[in-house]
């Protein structure tokens, strides 16, 4: 005799198909694992149940509130997932189901908890115990693939892993696994119950520092200070010609040799200091005198072309026809070549700051098109 509907339907539709998880917080990836499920259920019932163990460890949102996340991160099986606290364990929904009537079940798993759940499942089947009993004509365990850790996209994610963003304060890493459907202010609510679990304060500042990698070491120092100084010595690499800073620009220097001055980008010059470290006394003594004696000589004279002692790989002192020429004509390629590279590196950081703006504004139109699809769809 059939009692109600209820158990007409189960008679017929026999099999349950079902996920048991953690989802300690639901991310992106469990979002394929429930695709998984609903795929291979096909007309059979599904339904979605979250373990209920709470700590300050591996669980570390309560149980309820995690259905709740849940259910608004995939609003697409808000039905199917469960909220029964009565089925603490999986055996005690392994009872459930057979007093409910159905006679087969699949459970959906990771890869890594199949051969568990074939061994454990299996061993209490038609066996009473505290849990109650069950008794399956069937009782199947179907792997939803391996995870790869090592994996930067939503197949390499883990609890474990997001907890550790949690921990180091990195809501930008967090939120890049959660569920798409999530809004933004559901995500931080999810980060922030993670934070409380784990016995951490809650964040309200969810900006992260982002550290731009510098342009050079040398423009670095020059502007903290501590390249040079106006009235400084400096050598002019190219020349081994020894020159006194007398301005300071925004990123060169002016210069001053034999009267004249000109204009020299920051890693052309090096301060005296610099240029004597590593040598011993005797070959630093010799550099010095070796560009005293040579800023005196006229351009023409070829002694004056020789190498500092110490650095025989160094490039010699320019001729007076290279002078006059650049006299007339202004600073040489390499320091326009210099000019155009450090215009393409700022070129550079504005492109990545305007990719990361587009990315934020398209962001922020799909958590708005999630929400006012969240509204329409809530169970």
């Amino acid at each position: 005799m059939i009692n109600s509907f209820k158990n007409y339907l189960v008679e017929e539709e026999k099999t349950l198909y079902f996920v048991w998880g953690r989802m300690n917080p639901p991310t992106a990836g469990h979002e394929k694992l429930l695709d998984f499920l609903k795929a291979k259920a096909g007309n059979n019932p599904f339904r979605i149940y979250l373990t209920q163990t709470e700590d300050n460890n591996k669980n570390p949102i309560p149980f309820v509130q995690k259905v709740k996340f849940a259910r608004k991160g995939f609003p697409q099986y808000a039905r199917q997932i469960m909220l029964d606290k009565k089925l603490k364990t999986i055996f005690n929904a392994m009872t459930s189901f057979y007093d409910e009537g159905f006679k087969r079940v699949v459970i959906v798993a990771g890869d890594d908890r199949v051969r568990e759940y074939e061994i454990t499942l299996k061993k209490y089947n038609g066996k009473e115990g505290k849990h109650g009993f069950y008794n399956f004509e069937r009782i199947t365990v179907l792997s939803a693939g391996k995870r790869d850790p090592e994996s930067k996209g939503v197949e390499g994610v883990s609890g474990t892993k997001l907890r550790e963003y949690v921990k180091s304060g990195d809501f930008t890493k967090f939120a890049q696994y959660m569920p798409k459907r999530l809004s933004n202010a559901d995500t931080k609510s999810v980060y922030n119950a993670v934070r409380k679990g784990l016995g951490l304060n809650e964040q309200k500042e969810f900006r992260n520092h982002i550290q731009l990698d510098s342009v050079s070491e040398t423009r670095e120092a020059y502007i903290s200070g501590s390249l040079c100084n106006v009235g400084d010595k400096v050598i002019i690499k190219e020349t081994d010609e020894v020159a006194e800073v007398k301005v300071l620009g925004t990123n060169y220097v002016i210069v001053e040799l034999n009267g004249m001055q000109s204009r020299k980008w920051l890693d052309s010059i090096e301060v005296i200091e610099d240029y004597y470290k590593g040598l011993s006394k005797s070959t630093a003594d010799k550099r010095k005198a070796h560009f005293n004696r040579n800023a005196k000589k006229a351009d023409d004279n070829k002694s004056a072309y020789k190498p500092a002692p110490g650095d025989a790989k160094a490039k010699t002192k320019l001729s007076k026809h290279t002078l006059k020429f650049r006299q007339m004509y202004g600073e040489d390629i390499a320091m326009a070549k210099q000019r155009i590279s450090n215009q393409k590196k700022i070129e550079k950081r504005r492109d990545a700051a305007d990719a990361k703006r587009h990315d934020r504004m398209m962001d922020t139109a799909r958590l708005a098109a999630a929400r006012r699809k969240n509204r329409n769809t809530q169970p």
